[in-house]
């Protein structure tokens, strides 16, 4: 009984670290998931980077994305969810 009341501080730390951390990371990598997976050719995106396009070809893992100043291929993961969310709110 006594070793459990030494650790009990160590154990409700962690569940605290993995509520407000842990969690909430994994929420957002999951979300982004699913906007990369839901793009679709015509919409609009800004990157990570800050450039802005739309989208014009689709592949697995990449991404052509047509700006006024020509195609770039890029990973879909560079791709801003909040940003592009903005974006298309506009």
């Amino acid at each position: 009984m006594e070793q459990l009341t030494q650790f009990a501080p160590f154990i409700l730390m962690f569940v605290v670290i993995y509520f407000f951390m842990i969690r909430p990371q994994q929420k957002r990598a999951k979300n982004e998931k699913e906007f990369e997976s839901a793009l679709k050719v015509g919409d609009k995106i800004i990157t990570k980077s800050g450039l802005h396009g739309k989208v014009s070809e689709l592949a697995d893992t990449t991404v052509v994305v047509e700006t006024m100043s020509g195609k770039l291929k890029m990973e879909r993961s560079a791709i801003s969810m909040e940003m592009s969310a903005a974006l298309s709110k506009k």
